[in-house]
């Protein structure tokens, strides 16, 4: 696919709102780092409080996957999830238009041997990492560290976003976005070396995916991830973001040996073992507003059912 170029037809009055929530976006992006963490966690609290619907998925979330955990304890991550929610989004500013300078004090980038290790024999990477509050942050300082890497590309119905989006991802990332279903090309570019950022969490399709434990719950586990590393002849290195007070760091972790094992359930079920373990990192900055377990096996109830 290639890339979409800015025409005149992205200036019609149709795409006015637009280029002003981004113009918007990125006056945002220049007021103090604090400050705006300090205002996207106090609206993501308060959101927290008036979407109940959503408030209810995150709970049930919790409850499948921290059992053991008190009520209390439970409500106070809810609210925390909520804060890092809201801090995620002007986060996500920062990540798109802070210059280079301005971020490479707040943050570091941790463990970049196991990265250099898996492509030093020329070998292509999936970077396996999941959906976070600190996703777009994340790979900002992985490109701040220098490692190229090919941006998951899906387009968008709003020609001046698709625009915006694509551009910026190819312009961070040092490497041509790439869309998520193209098959071949993902395949191509990691037989060349190159690395992918890959989330496997949030995509259930039945036709590739099988009941894989995530968090001792037997839940729809898509199979692609052994699927790309076979076919691409690639390695898979796991990586996370976090923050931490103010600061960010994104920690690498070495490449996952004897994978693919050719057991398609047993490598979806380590897969969500790594997810694990990323989450422990910073529980709160997970996405559990997702409907992770929406997808179970025959003949389990739906946990959301009266969630809407």
């Amino acid at each position: 696919m290639a890339a979409p170029k800015l025409e005149a037809r992205h200036f019609h009055p149709r795409w006015w709102p637009t280029w002003i929530g981004i113009a918007l976006i990125w006056l945002l992006s220049w007021l103090p780092l604090s400050l705006l963490l300090a205002v996207g966690a106090g609206l993501g609290w308060l959101a927290g409080r008036l979407l109940r619907g959503r408030r209810r998925v995150v709970r049930v979330n919790l409850e499948l996957c921290y059992p053991q955990m008190g009520r209390d304890a439970r409500e106070r991550l809810i609210d925390a999830h909520f804060r890092a929610l809201g801090a995620g989004v002007f986060e996500a500013a920062v990540a798109w238009f802070a210059p280079d300078w301005r971020l490479a004090r707040r943050g570091e980038v941790v463990g970049l041997e196991h990265l250099d290790a898996a492509q030093a024999d020329g070998s292509g990477v999936l970077l396996l990492t999941g959906h976070f509050t600190t996703l777009e942050i994340g790979a900002r300082y992985v490109c701040l560290a220098h490692r190229p890497f090919h941006a998951m590309y899906r387009p968008y119905n709003n020609a001046v976003l698709d625009y915006f989006m694509h551009h910026w991802r190819e312009g961070r990332s040092g490497l041509p976005a790439l869309p998520r279903d193209d098959l071949r090309g993902l395949v191509k570019a990691l037989r060349q070396g190159h690395a992918i950022w890959y989330a496997p969490d949030q995509t259930l399709d039945p036709r590739i995916s099988v009941f894989a434990p995530f968090f001792g719950v037997p839940v729809g586990t898509i199979t692609a991830t052994a699927r790309l590393a076979q076919m691409g002849r690639a390695k898979v290195v796991p990586y996370f973001p976090q923050r931490i007070g103010g600061r960010y760091r994104v920690t690498f972790f070495p490449a996952l040996e004897h994978f693919p094992s050719g057991d398609e359930f047993a490598d979806a079920a380590r897969i969500n073992r790594v997810l694990e373990d990323g989450i422990a990192l910073a529980p709160s900055q997970y996405f559990w507003v997702h409907r992770r377990f929406k997808r179970l096996p025959p003949g389990t109830p739906n946990p959301y059912r009266s969630t809407y």
